[in-house]
């Protein structure tokens, strides 16, 4: 999909996304900073922590048991995201509770320093291999 798909989706977005953006944009979850309608591969996913890469979908009844989203989030997952999906309801009557899952979603996500190893010792650092 492309960019300005993304755009017009961003001017189209459910109460159910306003409302989670509210809370998702400006980093105000977890300090980390999402993105709304990003497109990834050719997807536009609701929204997105490319750093965290975790994916956060906000579904209509229309998506129930969706066998496109299924095989959507199957190839989101094999580039290394994790998908969160909530309903819109959950999303406007439960506000708190979906935030609280996906800041326990953020938490278990590696960050991106984590992944690196710790850099080589410098030379003359670390262990003595001098003999006496």
């Amino acid at each position: 999909m492309s960019l300005s798909q993304a755009k017009v989706l961003r001017r189209k977005m459910t109460d159910a996304e306003r409302r989670l953006w509210h809370w998702l944009r400006a980093h105000r979850l977890a300090g980390q900073k999402f993105k709304r309608q990003v497109p990834i591969g050719s997807y536009i996913v609701d929204f997105a922590c490319l750093s965290r890469k975790l994916i956060v979908e906000v579904d209509g009844g229309q998506h129930g048991e969706s066998l496109r989203d299924k095989r959507r989030d199957a190839w989101l997952e094999t580039q290394g995201f994790e998908v969160l999906r909530f309903w819109n309801n959950d999303v406007l009557k439960n506000t708190e509770g979906v935030l609280e899952l996906i800041f326990i979603a953020l938490k278990e996500r590696p960050s991106p320093g984590a992944l690196r190893a710790p850099p080589s010792p410098r030379r003359g650092e670390g262990n003595d291999c001098r003999s006496s």
